[in-house]
This record gives structure tokens, sequence and C-alpha cells, in this order.
């Protein structure tokens, strides 16, 4: 099996080499770009052609939200997840708006950090759980529209769409409705079709936007 490829933008210097080496360490993992700034973003996607982009989001000249826009004009496929080091509403909704597959504080640990980068890439949206809180009091205070469209869910995938809300992993997921792992991918794929959605995030963001949780 190939290793995910992963490529690092990261303003600091000290942490761009530590997420190198966890990255190059880690059993199905390899780095394939670690950059100081997204100015030219394009060039080293197209170059290295990664799975997965750790985005800092406070980078100089090209900032994590404007090189995640750059990035979605060209490769859609390509995840990204964002990192900062504080919980900023605004900067949060904007990196959701833009195309994050998901957003992590930079204090999260290596391994929660690990298991996120498996989770986006199985098309999970994953949220360190003080920021999944934050995107809930942005919604719920000044981004909530209304809809009485419940776009057919059942009460199951409802149940899954609300803890894919509160920020919880697919095994979480698993273990809180009795079901298994496979079960809860599947799920997850209705969700998707149903809401006409491609990643975890835009089902977060729909979710909330039309009061299905």
């Amino acid at each position: 099996m190939e290793p995910i490829k992963i490529m690092i933008l990261e303003d600091n210097n000290a942490r761009r080499d530590l997420l190198e080496l966890l990255i190059n360490s880690s059993t199905g993992l390899t780095c394939v770009g670690a950059h100081s700034d997204g100015r030219h973003i394009l060039k080293y996607v197209s170059e290295s052609l990664p799975d997965v982009i750790l985005m800092d989001i406070d980078m100089p000249h090209v900032n994590g939200i404007e090189a995640l826009t750059l990035v979605r004009t060209q490769f859609s496929e390509v995840k990204v997840l964002m990192q900062t080091i504080f919980e900023d509403e605004e900067k949060i909704f904007d990196a959701i708006m833009a195309g994050a597959d998901g957003y992590l504080l930079k204090k999260t640990p290596p391994v929660k950090l690990l298991e996120a980068i498996s989770e986006v890439m199985e098309g999970g949206a994953p949220m360190t759980p003080i920021v999944a809180k934050q995107v809930l009091l942005l919604f719920n205070n000044k981004h909530r529209k209304f809809s009485k469209n419940n776009f057919q869910l059942t009460g199951k995938e409802i149940e899954i769409l609300n803890y894919l809300v509160q920020g919880c992993s697919y095994k979480m997921i698993a273990g809180k409705c009795n079901i298994s792992y496979p079960t809860v991918n599947t799920h997850i794929s209705h969700i998707y079709a149903k809401l006409q959605v491609s990643s975890g995030t835009e089902a977060v963001a729909k979710a909330i936007s039309h009061k299905l949780v």
C-alpha cells in the first residue's frame, strides 16, 4: 500500500521540523514537502501531489485561508487540515467556508494529529473539541438559516450527524451508537449523498444552517 503523502505549511521553523519528523517516523505516512508560507502553494501541490496538507492558518505573505482558497481552485480532492494556536471564531468560519476538511489547534497531541490524518482520509471532519464547540456557537449566533427540509435523513443518520457536529471521530461514533466502524462509514456516505456534500465540514455546516441537529 502506498503511504499517505503529507505536505506541511508551517511558519514556525522548529514546529515544521518536528511535524516533518513525526510524519516520516509514522508508519504509512511520508512527508512530500515542508514549507514556511503559501506564496507558491499551487506549485508545491502540483509537483508533489499530496493527499493531505497540514496548513498553518497564520502564515506571512499568503495566510492559510488564502492558500486553502487557491488549492481549492485546482485541487479539490486534496484534504486540508487547518492548524492554529487560537480558537478564533471568524477564522474558523472562514476556513470552513473556504473548504477546510478539518480544524485543529496546534497543541493537539501528536497521536491525535495522526488520528486526524487517518480520519480525514476516510472522509471525516476532525476538529479539536473546543473548535467544534466554537463552530456550533458561531453558526447558532451569527450564520444560522432556517429550513424545514430534513433531506430525508433517517433517525440513525440524524444521530450520527449530531455526533459529527460535536466533533466526534468515526471510532467514537461507532462506540456511542453501538455499531461497527464500517457501518458508520456507510451511514456517513448516505448522509453526504442526501445533503449533497463531499466533506465532513460541509456536512456539519449544512446540518447546523438547516437546523438538522
